[in-house]
């Protein structure tokens, strides 16, 4: 990409993603954290699609007829629960080597999904348009949060529907997905999360600001140690969602 044009790529996140690459499939391996988030957020994202597309909750394939795009796919840990549930899924990943692994395991899975190594401001640029965005644990890592949000917001179809899960910037956020998540639990490697990058809510609103589409539901989502369970929450101060619609 030439350098005088904007990107959301923050090269030094997609390198050390992309050394994690081989191991986004192993639940306890450097990915665990994910794979013990992806329950609560995947309950999030099938309730409010139901409810928003008025689906039938008890077909098997009840995304069918909905086009998806996960941006910042990774491995492929939500793009295969979507297509399972019968929606046409683009994963897009800036880390070739990401997408090379997600395009492995959907074999292996004998799932269709369409992988790309690729950013949010080229499907936008190509006039991709979907009616479900998927923004997870994403917008932290990029290197302009406003062109990638707004390049999202762009591509969701008229009463579409974008989710946004990330961490919001607070001390209690540095002291608990930082601090206690890097640094004493372990629960992920040192320096996966810089604290300026950190999005608050209010943020996000700006950005979407002026590209037709306005936040309407959000959630926070914590720990619970005793459970060992993620789960959703009215305390927004560290990890959230949001789902926006046009």
């Amino acid at each position: 990409m030439a350098s005088d044009k904007a990107t959301t790529i923050d090269q030094e996140d997609v390198d050390r993603f992309s050394a994690m690459a081989a191991e986004w499939w192993d639940p306890t391996g450097k990915f665990k954290p994910l794979h013990k988030f992806n329950p609560v957020r995947l309950k999030y994202i099938r309730k409010t699609v139901i409810e928003h597309f008025d689906l039938d909750d008890k077909a098997v394939k009840i995304f069918d007829g909905l086009r998806f795009l996960d941006i910042g796919c990774g491995g492929g840990l939500l793009c295969e629960p979507m297509a399972r549930l019968g929606a046409a899924v683009v994963g897009a990943d800036a880390s070739e080597k990401n997408i090379e692994i997600a395009k492995l395991h959907a074999e292996q899975s004998e799932l269709e999904i369409d992988y790309r190594a690729t950013t949010s401001e080229a499907l936008e640029a190509d006039g991709e348009k979907f009616d479900v965005i998927l923004n997870m644990e994403v917008v932290e890592h990029v290197a302009d949060v406003d062109l990638f949000l707004k390049s999202c917001a762009h591509m969701v179809k008229p009463g579409g529907l974008l989710f946004i899960a990330t961490i919001n910037r607070t001390p209690k956020a540095r002291a608990l997905a930082i601090f206690m998540a890097e640094n004493v639990l372990r629960w992920l490697p040192k320096g996966t999360h810089d604290y300026d990058k950190l999005v608050k809510p209010s943020e996000i609103d700006a950005a979407l600001e002026g590209t037709g589409v306005s936040v309407f539901d959000r959630s926070g989502v914590f720990f619970n140690p005793l459970s060992d369970e993620w789960r959703l929450s009215k305390d927004m101060d560290v990890n959230y969602m949001v789902v926006a619609k046009r």
